[in-house]
């Protein structure tokens, strides 16, 4: 098939920051791009040849989108699966397949999957209601501290909450829910597996996650990992190891605790590109988002290695601040060296919504990570009034 300036069409379910930064490379290699996100102000508006606005979870809208698109793919968990499965039986290509989506997008149904295939993962148990955990705390088949997290729609950072007394659950959303063992692991890293359609397998590099203490959200993104070669070995051997389990085509990001008895544990998976693979647009061969367009098409992957080391900072959404976004000192970052940011383009920020990110890339990667938090004392995303 030629995808190159041609007729063929790949969709995309979801308009905001990763398929925006996915279209960046459709425009490089002139792929006609149709994109259905709910927004009318969607980043991905001003970048594909055709948007439509509908609700990605709306079954006859994904199921009419899907109908002149010749590859389907997704930059958000949240799509309605049912749909999915019915473009495939159609005959449309589908990628992550809704077999793969479906098992991911709970994550209650992901834990089970790591239990049946022997995929390291922490301790979990399934309820059906929030409500439900009380009694198991009085019957001592649950004990505190623990995680709480809802099995569908959490996102940056929403969901998850560590609950550390019963009070902690009346603010606790009475929904489908997983209470996870509370890990007390040393580092958060990730690995991102691309996967092609014609079977070809390539992993990037372990990064370090460094996380925000109140909004459970990346700060940074470290790569390399600033680990033993050996811990290096075998997070990317189990993170092949759930891409194996999952059989998805494109990207599939593996985020892994790692214990200070070296013992790796899977946390969750994400397959689309991910926040843990933005640092790659300035300081990899290939980018996380060309890759995963060469692994859904049938493409050569391209080289996984680091040009240089990389260092992603967040930039979101400063507490206080809700309305229309200013920049404060970007001016400022733009004169350091080796430092690039990245706008997604949402004219509204709000208390910690990811707004855009900054690579910092540097022959050293400890230097990288001094200049990253520089960055993050200079930049603010502030709105033009206060709460």
């Amino acid at each position: 098939m030629n995808y190159f300036s041609s007729d063929f069409t790949l969709g995309i379910l979801g308009g905001g920051q990763l398929g925006k930064m996915l279209l960046t490379e459709t425009r490089q290699l002139d792929i006609t791009s149709k994109v259905l996100d709910p927004s009318a102000k969607a980043p991905c508006r001003i970048a594909c040849n055709t948007f439509i606005q509908g609700d990605l979870m709306d079954f006859d809208t994904v199921v009419n989108f899907g109908q002149d698109v010749d590859v389907l793919t997704i930059e958000i968990e949240n799509v309605n699966v049912n749909a999915l499965e019915s473009l495939e039986k159609q005959g449309k290509i589908v990628y992550p397949s809704s077999k793969t989506l479906r098992t991911i997008q709970n994550k209650g149904r992901q834990k089970l999957f790591y239990r049946d295939h022997n995929i390291p993962t922490a301790n979990f148990t399934r309820f059906a209601y929030t409500s439900e955990i009380n009694d198991a705390i009085l019957n001592n088949t649950v004990n505190l501290p623990f995680i709480w997290k809802s099995t569908q729609f959490g996102y940056d950072g929403t969901g998850v909450k560590v609950v550390r007394s019963e009070d902690d659950l009346s603010s606790l959303p009475n929904v489908e829910c997983i209470v996870e063992d509370l890990i007390d692991f040393k580092n958060e890293i990730a690995v991102i597996v691309s996967r092609s359609s014609n079977g070809e397998v390539k992993t990037y590099p372990l990064v370090e996650m460094e996380f925000h203490p109140e909004a459970n959200q990346v700060e940074y993104v470290i790569c390399p990992a600033r680990l033993d070669p050996s811990i290096a070995k075998k997070a990317n051997d189990i993170a092949l190891k759930v891409s194996n389990a999952f059989e998805h085509v494109g990207l599939l990001a593996v985020e892994l605790f790692l214990t200070k008895d070296n013992t790796i544990l899977v946390n969750e998976v994400a397959p689309r590109p991910h926040n843990s693979g933005h640092y790659s647009i300035e300081a990899s061969y290939t980018s996380q988002f060309q890759q995963h367009i060469r692994a859904i098409l049938g493409l050569p992957l391209g080289k996984t290695e680091s040009k240089v080391a990389g260092v992603m900072v967040n930039l979101v959404g400063a507490e206080g601040h809700t309305g229309n976004v200013i920049y404060k000192n970007l001016d400022t970052i733009l004169e350091m060296d080796g430092v690039s940011p990245h706008i997604y383009g949402k004219k509204q920020t709000r208390p910690f919504r990811k707004m855009g990110h900054v690579t910092i890339i540097n022959k050293n990667v400890n230097e990288a990570r001094k200049i990253a938090e520089d960055v993050k004392k200079k930049i603010e995303v502030i709105s033009d009034k206060t709460n």
